[in-house]
Order: structure tokens, then C-alpha cells, then sequence
């Protein structure tokens, strides 16, 4: 697998899981769901207002999600910011019995997938996208977050 260039920006609004994003890691996680692209992300770590001051305004959606993706170009750049809100991943990691720091990965992996055009909406479309998902984060040394 080739290695995409990847300019990242990531930043802390909510700064409670900073020592679990370094931004080595996250980098990595992020690279390794490009597929060979070369891509100019913005990770957002955020709290639950402005997640859901997001999701209210851009999917009309009252209530903070996990994560956001907004895909601005694919080709011949993949640029895009995700959008991730700590207090939401905290409560699903806890619910499900994952280390947060896998829940965290999972879901920039799954941001990225998005950025580059995987979509869930059809059971068809799912299939494929939570394939790929299991296995890059098997890659990365994760357990498949749909096989829990």
C-alpha cells in the first residue's frame, strides 16, 4: 500500500481525550482508511454543543452524533473535516464495552471512508462500507467493531 501524502490539521475544542489522539496516531488511523490518497483533513475534537449546533444545522438533526464528515473535494485531493464529539464517543465506548481509544480510531476511520465516498444508507452500501471498516481496522491492530 502506497503512502498518502496527508496534510492534517487536528484540533481541541474539548480537550478531555488529548493524551489518547496524539497526533501520530491519528494521523496513522486516518492514513491507513485514504487508500492510496493523498488527502488535507481537519480532525475537530468537540463537546456536545457545538456537535449538535453542527448536526442541527447541516442535517436537521437536534441532538450531538458521533461524528461528522464534510467531504469537500475527492479528486485530485480528498479534503475534508471530521468532526468528532468526545462526550458522545465516551458514552457509546462504555455502552459497548470498548476502549475509547478503538471507538476513537473506528470512527475516524469511518469519517474517512465517508470523505471518500462510502455511504450507509442502503443496506447494500453498508455491507460494503462496514467491511472495509472491519477489516483497516483490524490492519491497525483493532478488534472489528461489528463483531462485538
Amino acid at each position: 500500500m502506497n503512502r498518502p501524502a496527508l496534510r492534517l490539521s487536528l484540533q481541541f475544542a474539548d480537550p478531555r481525550h488529548r493524551a489518547l489522539l496524539p497526533r501520530h496516531r491519528v494521523a496513522r488511523w486516518v492514513r491507513r482508511a485514504l487508500e492510496g490518497a493523498d488527502a488535507q483533513i481537519t480532525v475537530r475534537i468537540v463537546g456536545e454543543d457545538e456537535a449538535r449546533a453542527l448536526n442541527r444545522g447541516y442535517r436537521r438533526r437536534d441532538h450531538a452524533t458521533n461524528v461528522l464528515t464534510f467531504d469537500y473535494q475527492r479528486e485530485p485531493l480528498v479534503v475534508a473535516d471530521l468532526v468528532l464529539c468526545a462526550p458522545v464517543l465516551q458514552a457509546e465506548a462504555q455502552a459497548a464495552g470498548v476502549p475509547l481509544q478503538a471507538h476513537y480510531a473506528h470512527l475516524l476511520v469511518h469519517g474517512t471512508l465517508h470523505a471518500l465516498g462510502y455511504d450507509h444508507e442502503r443496506v447494500r452500501d453498508a455491507k460494503v462500507m462496514e467491511a472495509r471498516e472491519s477489516a483497516l481496522l483490524q490492519a491497525l491492530g483493532f478488534a472489528d467493531p461489528y463483531r462485538r
